[in-house]
């Protein structure tokens, strides 16, 4: 049977069933990640999966359930099993399901590559990214390169008790590459390009090569081996830079999780927590500056959050979460957009086929601004600039947090001194984006992937993006780790 024949006959049998809504996902995946240490593969993986998830609301509760059998008789009995999973939940429910208006919606999404990195041969990309180390370690005092890549393509086919008919087939790559200096255990220097972990982007392989890591291998290995005599980052409270892939860090942890509208509503409450940002301050709290405009848009090109449909079948979007500073809206899904009088903004995603969609983050992105890094920085008498990401810490309400950086170096009259280890800054969300005075333009501004974002019980990683630009805040508390 065809997987859209499967999906719409599972929809049919659910809607006979007694299901006042109903919907199904078949889903192919395949995974690919490389990580090459020195001139050693460290470690190939190639995975695939192919399997069916069936949503049903009956009484106004969910039931899901999944299979990796996709033959008809087999879906017949997950669909069944749904339908007693709904019924069951529907004794217990405190509340009853309501869902957002949506009607028939029909279509196709591929993402737009120009190779497909599936068809490159494991030899050629271990080989490239041998090549990349073997220039890291030509500079002196690097102990250790490790470059990596990793490739996901995962085609679906959905279909809804409401008529909507739709498949698409995404692309992601990503590659990154690393240098390590060090002196003991207690003593080592890291730095990495395009970020920590590498960048990760709804593109083919050609992302290897517009990455051009080859032009940074040498300057990431001194940088590496300079931090090993830096001197430590200075305890104060003063004018902090940073650049796109720390700003994007800090993007997804205080404003991208904490306006997850499941979560604002208690649904992570017993495992990754709540946030502070309830909706009684929709429209009224001053999340941030005059300067802060953030918008969800899963239509990016290339960001690592873009797609065609989400996994309820609602068009990519982009629509404001922060507008000029003020709390506009939140990231929601059918069923929670009702509790605020809304529309579902389309952010409805599951890991997989096994998986139940959760709200999750899109491409969360901070607008740019017209200034640009050596703008900031030259109109800086005294602060600090730290670059890249190393250690995250933030509150169950995504209020307090200490972040840490990869380097640092300090800024006195408008130039760059001294370099500083281990640079780290903390704050509070609302008081630290409220401190936001400038953010350089567009020609900096990119979306910055993160591959592995971690939600729900069970746990799922999801890929979301950070459209980020080198930003400056006023007062901010930095120190040493």
């Amino acid at each position: 049977m065809k997987p859209k024949d499967l999906v719409l006959s599972a929809c049919d049998l659910a809607r006979s069933r007694g299901a006042s809504y109903a919907d199904c996902r078949f889903q192919e995946m395949e995974d690919e990640s490389l990580t090459v240490s020195g001139m050693t593969p460290e470690g190939i993986s190639r995975t695939a999966s192919r399997g069916v998830g069936v949503r049903v609301l009956v009484e106004g509760a969910w039931g899901y359930t999944a299979t990796p059998e996709t033959d008809k008789d087999s879906l017949k009995r997950e669909v069944e099993k749904a339908l007693e999973i709904a019924k069951a939940s529907a004794k217990l429910k405190k509340e009853v399901v309501h869902l957002a208006p949506l009607g028939k919606v029909a279509g196709t999404h591929t993402t737009a590559i120009e190779k497909d990195p599936f068809t490159v041969p494991l030899s050629e990309k271990a080989s490239f990214l041998s090549h990349l180390n073997e220039l890291i370690q030509m500079v002196k005092g690097v102990t250790k390169a490790t470059a990596i890549a990793e490739f996901h393509r995962t085609r679906t086919w959905f279909a809804s008790t409401e008529g909507s008919e739709i498949e698409q087939t995404i692309y992601q790559s990503g590659a990154g590459i690393e240098a390590t200096a060090m002196k003991s255990r207690r003593e080592i220097g890291t730095r990495s390009f395009p970020q920590g972990g590498g960048q990760f982007e709804t593109r083919g392989y050609e992302l290897l090569g517009l990455l051009a890591m080859e032009r940074e291998c040498q300057r990431i290995g001194e940088e590496a081996v300079a931090l090993l005599s830096a001197k430590d980052c200075f305890p104060d409270i003063t004018i902090l830079i940073l650049d796109g892939p720390a700003v994007s860090l800090i993007i997804h942890e205080s404003i991208g999780h904490p306006l997850e509208l499941d979560r604002v509503f208690g649904a992570e409450k017993n495992f990754s927590g709540t946030s502070f940002a309830t909706t009684d301050k929709l429209g009224k709290l001053k999340y941030g500056s005059d300067l802060v405009t953030v918008t969800a848009d899963a239509t990016s090109p290339s960001g690592l959050g873009t797609f065609g449909y989400d996994d309820e079948g609602v068009p990519a979007q982009r629509v404001e979460l922060i507008k000029n500073g003020l709390l506009v809206g939140y990231l929601t899904n059918r069923e929670m957009a009702t509790k605020i009088g809304r529309q579902s903004t389309g952010a409805m995603r599951a890991q997989g086929w096994q998986n139940l969609p959760l709200i999750r983050m899109t491409n969360i992105n901070l607008l740019p601004g017209i200034s640009s890094l050596e703008k900031l920085i030259a109109e800086t008498d005294h602060g600090i600039l730290m670059l890249g990401n190393s250690s995250w810490s933030i509150d169950d309400r995504r209020e307090s947090f200490k972040m840490g950086c990869e380097i640092g170096y300090e800024i006195h009259g408008g130039k760059l001194g001294a370099m500083v280890k281990n640079p780290i800054y903390s704050g509070n969300t609302v008081e630290f984006w409220g401190a936001l005075d400038g953010i350089a333009g567009e020609r900096e501004w990119k979306v910055w992937g993160t591959p592995s974002c971690g939600k729900g019980q069970p746990g799922q990683n999801m890929r979301t993006g950070q459209g980020a630009a080198p930003c400056r805040f006023r007062k901010v508390k930095v120190g040493g780790s």
